[in-house]
């Protein structure tokens, strides 16, 4: 009796270790902690939708930026099943303002049938302002404003505001105000031909008064990015965009039915070159000897975006299957001058920490691509201690974001970039790509102007 229960003992003792073992195993591989804090609101993401984004001067051309953010609205609506009374708040983001519509978020809202009673308004944050649209519409959920926030970015290059000269603009404001013939003569007889010349839009730094395709050719010269390196890169985004929209998985695109003209349906900017063809191009900021050139830059876009979000207690009440909760995010800025577009290496750290989680805990990073070399100048300057030491006061780098994980279905190099819509595409796409590739966390982060930057750690809606 007392051999077999020593053997009995021995069998359950092997057992129950390797019982555990693969326990733990599967416990490690299948799930992570969740970010749900006790006592906060979990806030998610309904679902988001974008208009086609086409190169400016196309299609789109003869519209208005609100016929864009109203598309989206609509095709959020279409989407969602969404009630328009249970829309609680409104916010768009836009960069360069149509003088018409200032607050372009109302009048989208208005043009889409939203109630007259449900408020509006427009963030601006350069290329980061629809994350700054959603970051808002999260805040106001938090504090227990709103259920049911929609958050949106448009950016319209087909037609922006160039301005008369300063003298011009003076010259016509008086005429304005002139009470006599004779005032009126006079200030028309001080017009000079010098006057009539323009004042034409620049994407370019006030402070510094440098453009960014400028500022980021300095940028890849400073971390060595070559302009082989970065013309692979954009071939890179070309070609996974190009088999992203060929298998369909670019879901959050919306059918447009563009006033006299067709139906619109895909991006029109997606186009796979050849790493010779891109050789060929001259250097388009700093010549003869800059390596950005026309192919390895995101180009001028018209396109506008929209997401739905709602505390997870609403969305469910109301029937909806949500498709991530939006987790912890930075805002981050630094010198406009020699740091620019440098924003992910500095909140992609921070907002890690914020979550509790490491760089290996993300399987899905969005990341958006302003230029080829601002891209690879950000990747190399997470890999370096020496960068985060110098610059960042850290004491070890954060590491690059492995690429089989990065931008997979395309980036702004290629999808293209209408700068306040890219933010909620950043988001929309983190979202479906954790559903697809059975991820838990995403991670989105963009630099923008002014030396600013964002990032966002989403985590996917249990399936």
């Amino acid at each position: 009796h007392m051999m077999r229960f020593q053997l009995f003992l021995s069998l359950w003792s092997v057992t129950s270790s390797w019982c555990i073992k693969k326990i733990c195993k599967v416990a490690k591989t299948k799930s992570k902690k969740t970010l749900a804090t006790p006592g906060v609101k979990n806030i998610v993401l309904v679902d988001g939708v974008r208009t086609p984004f086409l190169q400016s001067g196309t299609i789109y051309a003869n519209l208005m930026p609100h016929d864009l953010a109203r598309a989206a609205l609509q095709g959020l609506l279409n989407r969602t099943g969404l009630p328009k009374d249970a829309v609680d708040y409104i916010v768009y983001g836009t960069v360069i303002q149509e003088v018409k519509t200032s607050n372009v978020a109302r009048e989208a809202a208005l043009g889409a049938g939203f109630s007259d009673k449900t408020p509006a308004h427009t963030v601006t944050m350069a290329c980061i302002s629809s994350n700054q649209a959603m970051t808002t519409a999260v805040g106001l959920i938090a504090a227990g404003q709103c259920d049911a926030v929609i958050a949106g970015g448009v950016e319209f290059m087909s037609d922006v505001p160039i301005r008369h000269s300063r003298k011009m603009r003076k010259t016509m404001l008086s005429l304005n105000k002139a009470k006599t013939l004779g005032a009126r003569l006079s200030l028309l007889g001080s017009i000079r031909l010098a006057h009539l010349a323009p004042e034409l839009p620049a994407v370019a730094e006030f402070s510094t008064a440098e453009t960014m395709g400028h500022s980021a050719d300095r940028l890849a010269a400073a971390f060595g990015v070559s302009r082989l390196e970065q013309d692979e890169f954009a071939l890179r985004s070309h070609m996974l965009a190009k088999k992203a929209q060929d298998s369909g998985l670019l879901s959050d695109v919306i059918s447009f039915k563009v006033p006299g003209k067709d139906i619109v349906s895909k991006d029109n900017g997606i186009r796979p070159s050849t790493m010779e063809q891109m050789a060929k191009l001259k250097p388009a900021f700093i010549k003869p000897h800059g390596t950005v050139t026309a192919a390895n830059s995101s180009f001028l876009t018209d396109g506008a975006s929209a997401v739905l979000i709602m505390s997870e207690e609403k969305a469910l009440a109301m029937g909806y299957k949500p498709k991530a909760y939006l987790r912890d995010f930075v805002y981050v800025s630094q010198d406009p001058k020699d740091q620019l577009l440098l924003g992910p290496t500095y909140a992609t750290p921070k907002v890690l920490e914020k979550s509790g989680l490491t760089l290996n805990d993300i399987d899905v990073f969005e990341f958006h691509e302003a230029f080829a070399g601002q891209i690879m100048a950000n990747l190399k300057a997470m890999e370096s201690d020496w960068f985060a030491q110098t610059y960042m006061g850290r004491k070890t780098k954060v590491g690059a974001p492995p690429m089989e994980k990065f931008n997979s279905w395309g980036g702004s190099l290629s999808l293209g970039h209408p700068f306040a819509a890219t933010g909620c595409r950043l988001v929309t796409t983190v979202a479906h790509r954790l559903q697809k590739e059975g991820g838990q966390y995403g991670l989105v982060a963009a630099c923008a102007a002014g030396g600013q930057g964002h990032a966002m750690v989403i985590e996917a809606y249990p399936q």
